[in-house]
């Protein structure tokens, strides 16, 4: 499975964003598809997942109520919908891909995009 992120950019606090993932491969609605995120100088940390039909979410508490995790099997594509955003959402934003389970620990997952900054301006 190979994934491209892409949607970042620089948003001021309050507004919005939408990462979409593009995968490829015939296998993607058999994978567990989540979002991590890495700020300057800190560890890369959980976002959000979800299964592999699309009928479980996770999120981190920091962004629970303010992003929704979703995906299009038919599409090949996950997304990351971040609302009310704030300066510290500011991040490299990284999709993800495991078979099986959806987990929040990074070290599950097998397949990783590029990365796509996001930038929130107060």
């Amino acid at each position: 499975v190979q994934l491209q992120a892409s949607g970042g950019g620089l948003v001021q606090a309050g507004g919005s964003l939408r990462l979409s993932c593009a995968a490829s491969g015939r296998t993607f609605s058999s994978h567990a598809m989540g979002w991590f995120r890495q700020a300057p100088g800190k560890e890369r940390e959980f976002v959000a997942a979800i299964s592999w039909s699309g009928a479980y979410t996770y999120y981190a508490d920091s962004v629970r109520g303010r992003f929704t995790i979703s995906r299009d099997n038919a599409k090949n594509t996950v997304y990351l919908q971040m609302n009310s955003l704030k300066p510290e959402d500011t991040a490299v934003y990284y999709c993800a891909a495991r078979p099986g389970r959806a987990t929040t620990g990074s070290e599950n997952y097998d397949y990783w995009g590029q990365g796509t900054q996001v930038t929130v301006s107060s």
